[in-house]
This record gives C-alpha cells, structure tokens and sequence, in this order.
C-alpha cells in the first residue's frame, strides 16, 4: 500500500496545455476517480502517473519516494488499460505469468502466485484459455489480474469497463470495488461516467481543460458542487440552471427574471451578486396539477420512463427544465401537451455567480 502525491504536475502536448499545475494527493488505501469529459487531462494525469509520458513540469511521490523519472518498470505501479491489451497468442496463465518473468522468483512460487490471483478473481478454470475464447468481461479480469499478479503499491485503471456491455457493466464495478476494499491497494480510476464514479470513489477528482475543478466524496460534490461545470456534470438527468437577479424587495431577497419570482427563505445572505445563475436539480422540482393564473405554468414536452420514476422535459415559457418525479405521487398522470405547474425545492438549490460561475454558499 502506498500514498500518492502529484504536485504542480504539468503536460503540454506542442501548444495544447493538456494538464495545468495539477496537485493532488491519495491516501494510502484510497479509491481516486479522475472524472471528466474527453480532453480533460484525466488520462495523460495517469499516464504520467504511470511513467508513460514524461512530464513537462511538477513532481510525482509514491510513499515519500520521488519517482518522476523513473521507468514505467522502476515504479511498483499495475495498470489495466483501456483496451485491455491482452496478448493473443498467449493462454491466461501465460498471462498472468508474464509479469512475474523480470521478478527473483522459483517457478513454484510464479505458480503459486499465479493460482491466488485467479482464484481471487474467478478465473481458475479459464487458465488455458486464449484471449479470443473470453467474453468481454473475462477479458478483463485477466487484465486485472495482470497487475495484480505483480502485488503492485499503486494500481491504475484507465477506464476499464468502458469495452463491457451495460448489463455486465454494473456485476464487474462491484467485483473491483470488493476488490479494491479487500486488497486496501491505493488505486486511481479514469472513467467519464459520472454514475461510475459515484458508485466506486472514497474521492472524486472533476477535471475540465485540464485542470481540477473540485476534489471531494461523491456525496459532497453533488450535494456542494464548486461551480457550474461540477454542477452540471455530475447528476442524471443533469441539473437546470436558469439566469435570475437577486433583487431586495420590502426586505425580502428576490430572485426574478422575467418569467420567475423567487422569494428566498430569511436565512439567505443579502449581499449576493445581482447576476446570478440559479441551479436545481431534477429531483428538487415539484409537479403539480395546473394552477390558474400561475407564472410557474409549463406545457409537458417529452416524458421518459425510468422505471418506478420518470423524467418529464417541460417548458415554462421559452425554458426547457428536466423534473424527476415518482407518478405514484403525484395524484395525476401528465401526457405530452398537458399544462402542469412547477415549484421548487428551496432547501436544495445552489447559487452561482454569473460572473465567475463559482458557487455562492
């Protein structure tokens, strides 16, 4: 086991500044997501975690020991990538074994490690199988077992279920999650599937353009996110923002635009900037039957079943707003075309500043 500590870690590729004075730090035991869209600098991060690319500037420290510019093999560090990368000519078992060639080891004692890693795995009755003979999911199991053949202090994992089929997906991240919780290996986990990262991570990482966004446990990032592309990318459906002012009227802080009239509860601090964006999520909206002469009126749009819920895709003037609501609670059921009324949840709306777009406690 390991602690990992990135500090004012840079990459540039030609002109593209792929990764911007990033420092971070994962605690020995620790699950780290790096989430974030395509171009992020997610996996050039671990990349050069990995000691596959050279970086431009900043430092790498695994247990205290600098290892910035050592070779990939130097490090102590499994990696399951992407693809797998499994060689095709070689059985499971000459897979597992491969790792363990460069190692000061006996034969039986290659064997004998080789044995617990797919028993750990469930894959002992695959050993003298090709690649071209394993499903998607098997294949990467052996991947997995790959890297931890070697008894590694840090394992990285560059998207590995993105190559598995939905339903598989959810089975293998509970195996790597149990895994990772009976192994205590420090891991970090690329992954742009936000639901995939708040169900494996002690810590999420956001990253956009290359830089952190926000680090937290998936309850506080989506509960508390630091600005608008933390809000919006975490959460499914994703939240509604809406631009509004803050306005005092009679002593009562408004939040109004020209189709909304939010009076805020007392508590709320009045020295808020007068651009605002408002945010709410889908679950924080309520639905309610057509309300005569109510400025919260919107039509139905589209509606989308989601089992015991649904998402219903509405429009309050020329606004498109996404509510997730139960039908068994709402005491009507809503047909595209209809006319509903719209409230919020004011315990569980975020403010941003316009300007800035950062989040306003």
């Amino acid at each position: 086991m390991a602690r990992l500590v990135l500090e004012r870690l840079d990459c540039w590729y030609g002109r593209t500044h792929a990764v911007d004075h990033i420092d971070l730090t994962v605690e020995d035991g620790e699950l780290c997501v790096l989430l974030g869209p395509s171009g992020s600098g997610k996996t050039t991060t671990l990349r050069m975690i990995a000691g596959l690319v050279r970086p431009t500037g900043g430092e790498i420290y695994l247990d205290g020991r600098r290892i910035t510019h050592l070779y990939p093999g130097q490090r102590g560090i499994g990696m399951v990538f992407q693809s797998y990368a499994l060689y095709p000519h070689m059985t499971v078992r000459e897979q597992l074994l491969f790792p363990l060639q460069a190692m000061r080891m006996g034969p039986a004692e290659r064997q004998q490690r080789v044995q617990a890693v797919a028993d750990l795995l469930h894959i002992g009755d695959l050993l003298d199988r090709y690649p071209s003979q394993l499903s998607a999911g098997q294949r990467q199991r052996v991947a997995l077992g790959r890297a931890l053949v070697r008894q590694p202090a840090l394992l990285l994992l560059d998207e590995p279920l993105s190559n598995v089929d939905a339903m598989l997906r959810e089975e293998v991240r509970a195996s790597l999650r149990r895994l990772q919780q009976e192994l205590r290996i420090t891991t970090v986990y690329v992954t742009h599937d936000q639901v995939e990262a708040q169900a494996l991570a002690d810590k999420i990482v956001v990253m956009h353009q290359g830089r952190i966004q926000q680090v937290g446990s998936p309850q506080e990032l989506y509960r508390r996110p630091a600005n608008v592309f933390v809000a919006g990318f975490l959460g499914m459906p994703p939240m509604n923002f809406i631009e509004v002012e803050a306005i005092s009227e009679g002593g009562t802080l408004v939040l109004r635009n020209r189709w909304l009239i939010l009076p805020m509860p007392p508590e709320w601090r009045k020295d808020l900037p007068r651009a605002l964006i408002l945010g709410v999520r889908p679950e924080h909206l309520r639905v309610h039957p057509p309300r005569e002469g109510d400025p919260m009126a919107a039509e139905v749009i589209v509606i989308e079943p989601h089992g015991h819920e649904m998402i219903l895709h509405v429009r309050v003037h020329d606004h498109l707003l996404r509510c997730r609501a139960d039908p068994r609670q709402l005491g009507f059921r809503p047909q595209p075309g209809d006319r509903v009324s719209i409230s919020f949840n004011l315990q569980h709306i975020h403010l941003f500043d316009r300007t800035t777009e950062q989040r306003i406690a």
